[in-house]
């Protein structure tokens, strides 16, 4: 259940792309006071718009009260919590740590990176024990799941703290004790990814089937029962029995597949381009978001914890 801050903690969010005008949406409809900056004027100042259009589609009413800062000092200035939600570039991601302890020295530094080590963003930082990762999922207000990574000199009070924050905004926090690339969704996400391309590469069966073999199977049961879950329901003597006989076929590439290196080298990088892995007519891909929103708002408490804590049981 969504907690009310107790008072009108400051968020500032660095980015107002894909991930970041989401975040701050996120905050926002929480109670968070939040700024919003980009060094790009033209995508700062679409940003309400974006975030108006998001409220509609999720049945919102509400206005859109989020301050666009002209500079970087001017967003950070105040904020208890700063989330840089830059391009994954480490160079790009450790200078603006160097400028946010420039213009706010007492805030927690939260970096969005869905696959960078959280520990070398925070070697740039005077105070390492106060960067942590935060990676929220596309798109951050209907994805309540968010990993909190934490970095080598990540101290336990800057952890404790952005999950008491992450829960009164309405996410699930859930700790990530490794700083690992890829930290736990994308390393298991991936890891399908690349079995999929496998799969398609060896002439198994076409995308197509991959595809609707995952949504239709295993990927139905997932917001129920999570892998591991699944093992010791169906159990651990058969899951062993089968991985041992199917593992040594399973793919081991140690870089992006095959099949992804030929079509980029054709020209065909995905939907945005009118062709990938498969051939996209215009609209089809607005027809796809369409599809995805839907389910992401029918579903949109599936999978989550009755408690809603984020708090492991296991340790």
């Amino acid at each position: 259940m969504e907690q009310v801050p107790q008072d009108r903690t400051a968020v500032a969010v660095l980015g107002a792309g894909l991930m970041g005008h989401g975040i701050a949406q996120a905050f926002m409809t929480a109670g968070f006071e939040v700024s919003l900056w980009d060094p790009d004027a033209d995508v700062l100042n679409s940003a309400p718009d974006r975030i108006a259009a998001h409220l509609e589609v999720a049945g919102i009413e509400r206005e859109v009260d989020v301050r666009l800062a002209r500079t970087l000092p001017e967003a950070v200035d105040g904020a208890s919590l700063v989330i840089e939600a830059a391009p994954e570039k480490m160079p790009i991601k450790q200078d603006l740590v160097r400028q946010v302890e420039d213009a706010n020295d007492e805030c927690i530094l939260a970096s969005n990176t869905s696959v960078l080590r959280i520990t070398e963003i925070a070697e740039a930082a005077r105070h390492p024990e106060r960067v942590v990762g935060t990676h929220w999922w596309n798109p951050p207000y209907l994805i309540h799941l968010v990993e909190v990574v934490r970095g080598e000199r990540t101290a336990d009070s800057t952890v404790e703290q952005v999950s008491t924050w992450l829960r009164e905004a309405g996410k699930t926090p859930v700790e990530v004790y490794k700083d690992v690339p890829g930290f736990v969704g994308n390393r298991m996400q991936f890891a399908l990814v690349r079995e999929a391309a496998h799969i398609v590469e060896e002439g198994i069966c076409s995308p197509e089937t991959v595809d609707l073999v995952t949504r239709m199977t295993f990927g139905r049961r997932w917001p129920a029962v999570g892998p591991l879950e699944n093992s010791d329901f169906i159990g651990l003597d058969l899951v062993k029995a089968i991985m041992d006989y199917l593992a040594p076929s399973l793919s081991t590439a140690q870089s992006a597949p095959a099949l992804f290196e030929r079509l980029l080298a054709e020209g065909h990088s995905g939907a945005r381009a009118g062709k990938g892995v498969y051939e996209w007519p215009e609209g089809t891909r607005d027809e796809v978001e369409r599809r995805l929103l839907d389910h992401l708002l029918a579903t949109e408490t599936s999978g989550r914890p009755e408690d809603d804590t984020g708090t492991d049981q296991s340790r």
